[in-house]
């Protein structure tokens, strides 16, 4: 499980606080949680039965302008991180705002997360920064909860060339299950349509889930309607709803019928984003 303690929203500093807040409970059980430092972190989890937790951060703020940030976070458990969350920062654009690209800074962070094996996220960015993104990076680059555009013309969603440059880089493409993104619903049914979809346009192999679940709703939901710079009303009603976690063995069924083959949907549910994790994450080169 991949948590997220920060994104542009919050201060760097509440990046970490949020950091050593997590560290400390996930530390204080481990009858229950495995930290996880490298790949082989997750093979020892699965043995001893215990949930292994590593840590996202959507939007390059939380580095504050120094590229420095970025091995101290990783050295914090940090695995994953995306340039910008909706709104345009010193790295990159954002969804949401004039499509500026990839910074010269941003070009830096790439180069950085590359060196230490960190994974490089797209979604939240823009059309721009997203393709460059991809271009500028040695290692597979993902989309970690994006839907297709064809499907569902949000902004937040991704066009199918997106999606085509993310395959042909051997990224990972993770279909969303909030009720934004899936035309205001958040039937099954509707979210196995973005990942045939998907399926078609990259492979099934590049295909995981990114559901994008939090909990409370209710934080969410007033979060979302006090900072409309980041969420416009014209594009989030005021309720987001996600997809219930207790409808994927219905979605795997579906799929099923649909004519996917069980490996293909074993790897739609997770086998897909821990092999690019195996592949990317890597003792840093310090």
């Amino acid at each position: 499980m991949s948590v997220n303690v920060g994104y542009d929203v919050r201060s760097w500093q509440n990046t970490i606080k949020t950091l050593a807040n997590y560290r400390h409970y996930i530390t204080s059980h481990p009858e229950r949680f495995k930290l996880v430092e490298c790949f082989e972190d997750i093979d020892t989890a699965i043995q001893e039965g215990l949930l292994a937790v590593s840590f996202d951060i959507e939007g390059m703020e939380s580095l504050d302008g120094e590229i420095r940030m970025v091995k101290f976070y990783y050295d914090l458990g940090v695995r994953q991180m995306l340039f910008a969350y909706n709104l345009n920062n010193r790295a990159g654009g954002g969804c949401h705002d004039q499509d500026i690209g990839l910074t010269d800074f941003g070009k830096e962070v790439i180069q950085e997360m590359n060196r230490l094996g960190m994974l490089v996220d797209c979604s939240h960015t823009s059309y721009r920064t997203s393709m460059e993104a991809i271009e500028t990076s040695s290692d597979p680059v993902i989309f970690s909860h994006s839907n297709p555009k064809a499907l569902c013309d949000h902004p937040r969603n991704i066009g199918d060339d997106q999606i085509r440059a993310c395959a042909k880089k051997n990224g990972v493409v993770g279909i969303n299950g909030v009720s934004q993104f899936l035309d205001g619903t958040t039937d099954p049914l509707r979210f196995v349509e973005h990942i045939l979809y998907t399926a078609d346009v990259a492979g099934a192999e590049h295909v995981g889930l990114g559901l994008d679940y939090v909990k409370p709703q209710n934080d969410l939901n007033d979060l979302v309607h006090e900072n409309q710079r980041y969420w416009p009303s014209e594009h989030y009603a005021r309720s987001v709803t996600f997809m219930n976690l207790e409808a994927l063995p219905q979605v795997a069924e579906e799929l099923f019928k649909r004519g996917m083959k069980e490996q293909e949907i074993r790897g739609i549910f997770g086998a897909n984003f821990l092999n690019l994790a195996k592949n990317v994450w890597k003792a840093p080169r310090v």
